[in-house]
């Protein structure tokens, strides 16, 4: 019988200590050689270029880890092993392969590790970036070292302020291309008005235009930490993931990008793309482009907007629905409401976006006690709060057509509030259902007898000729909300004034 106790002695047998051996040996090999090490065209690292200049090129670049930790996980070797046989491979057919890697090093756990230990972020970050070199280089994956980087280099940061420049700097124009800002500028200058505005209402005019701009926003804000959380980085608890401190959504000024600017080109793009095709659906439904109107209801604080894509419904629309931090309902809700709507604020402060918009969701709301005008018939219609719809995504207000939505039948229903058809079911479909396909208009004046598509298209053109609103485009694409930690994280090159106005850096200025 086998003694499994027993140490296998048999030479050239392949185990975890001939593994190693073979391992270092070859690494140090592949060191000494310089063997993944690539020459430019020119510069520091042209020594070799001649050898290589005439062969195809291939440039990869894995995916930056993150030193939040003291070192990699199992799912780094999961991407870079893949990306170091295909780049071995592509060296087998001859190609000249430039293949290295950086380090995302900037980041809240550093700065949250430095608050704990007092130990500043760098020295923390540096010491991580070591050892993931070092785990990195014992993997024996083909990366050219001389071109590592960490965010954190100063060398780096100039180059990722340079880019934020070039993007406050310019706007996007008819045909989705970025211009210089100072185009725009020329072309506002030659208003009217331009001499007498104050230097605040000209730089809000030419803010308005840029590809990075400030504005108030809904961020999931972290008094524990000091700071604005991602989505990811907030629990389905509503408590930071990283300290478990309470975290609240509260609109606070932050920097933009104004990446809604080129919805329209980023859906044609994909067209040419090689991608899978469900691959490409997915993005366009991220997308998510709506042709509609923007219509608006007079209210007592003034007009509240809202954008459909079913302006034939309008005369169905039986109530309004707005974000809870729609920034009208404090000014609409009655003193009667007010105690109502501060506890459904309260109580769905910590629920996430994904949570709030769920089917699944029981539809719950509050009325404010004010209402709206209906613009194609007069009728006074109640005004609610409710968690599904977002302050961030369209106006922030819908209109609630409970016959033709069933988000809105199953709100209307609990509520008790009308519903009327303003499109023709088929004979068999159920009276206690909303009715959400195609069909010609009913109860809805000069509509009625038209198809959905002639009575949109008339719809909009009414509403345009009386100045009740026009047709209009919109996306699910918001636009991007980016800031940063307290301290550890890449400052903005912007400097401000006296007045509060923001200010890009010289280039001259940079690190």
């Amino acid at each position: 019988m086998a003694d499994h106790n027993a140490v296998d002695e048999r030479p050239f047998r392949y185990d975890a200590r001939a593994a190693e051996l073979f391992e270092q040996k070859w690494q140090s090999y592949w060191t000494d050689q310089h063997t993944w090490e690539v020459a430019n065209p020119a510069g520091p690292l042209a020594d070799g270029w001649d050898d290589i200049a005439t062969k195809p090129k291939r440039y990869i670049l894995d995916m930056f880890p993150y030193p939040s930790g003291s070192g990699l996980h199992v799912g780094h070797p999961l991407g870079y092993i893949g990306t170091d046989v295909y780049g071995r491979y592509l060296r087998m057919k001859g190609f000249n392969v430039v293949h290295t890697i950086g380090y995302d090093a900037f980041g809240l756990p550093a700065e949250q590790y430095a608050v704990e230990t007092g130990q500043h972020p760098r020295i923390t970050t540096e010491n991580n970036v070591n050892n993931m070199r070092r785990q990195l280089q014992r993997l024996g994956l083909a990366h050219d070292e001389r071109r590592a980087v960490s965010t954190t280099d100063p060398a780096f940061v100039r180059w990722t302020q340079w880019i934020f420049l070039q993007i406050y700097n310019s706007y996007c124009d008819d045909n989705g291309k970025a211009r210089p800002i100072a185009e725009k500028i020329s072309e506002v200058e030659q208003r009217d008005d331009w001499g007498s505005l104050s230097k605040t209402e000209r730089a809000a005019i030419v803010d308005s235009f840029r590809l990075v701009y400030r504005t108030e926003a809904m961020v999931n804000w972290c008094p524990g930490l000091g700071t604005v959380l991602a989505n990811e980085e907030v629990t389905a608890e509503g408590r930071s993931d990283r300290g478990n401190f309470p975290v609240y959504k509260r609109p606070l000024t932050q920097w933009m990008m104004r990446i809604t600017a080129f919805a329209d080109r980023l859906l044609d793009d994909l067209d040419g793309l090689d991608w899978p095709e469900p691959v490409k659906l997915m993005q366009r439904n991220w997308i998510g482009r709506s042709t509609g109107a923007r219509v608006r209801f007079a209210t007592d604080a003034g007009e509240l907007e809202v954008f459909t894509t079913r302006p034939d419904t309008l005369f169905g629309a039986t109530f309004m629905v707005v974000a809870p931090e729609h920034d009208i309902v404090d000014k609409l809700v009655t003193a009667d409401a007010r105690a109502e709507v501060d506890a459904y604020r309260a109580a769905i402060e910590n629920v996430s976006e994904q949570d709030r918009t769920a089917d699944s969701r029981d539809k719950t709301g509050v009325f404010i006690g004010a209402y709206a005008t209906n613009p194609v018939n007069g009728a006074q219609i109640p005004i609610y709060i409710a968690d599904y719809v977002l302050a961030g995504y369209g106006t922030g207000a819908i209109m609630a057509v409970p016959a033709e939505d069933e988000r809105d039948w199953a709100f209307a229903a609990k509520f008790g509030l009308p519903v009327i058809r303003t499109v023709q079911p088929p004979p068999d479909h159920p009276d206690d259902e909303a009715y959400t396909g195609e069909g010609v208009a009913i109860n809805s004046d000069f509509l009625n007898g038209m198809p959905m598509p002639e009575a949109k298209a008339a719809m909009i053109a009414w509403l345009e000729e009386r100045g009740l609103g026009e047709g209009s485009v919109t996306t699910k694409l918001r636009d991007w909300l980016f800031s940063r930690q307290r301290y550890w994280g890449e400052p903005f090159p912007i400097v401000y004034d006296v007045d509060g106005l923001p200010h890009a850096l010289p280039e001259s200025m940079l690190p």
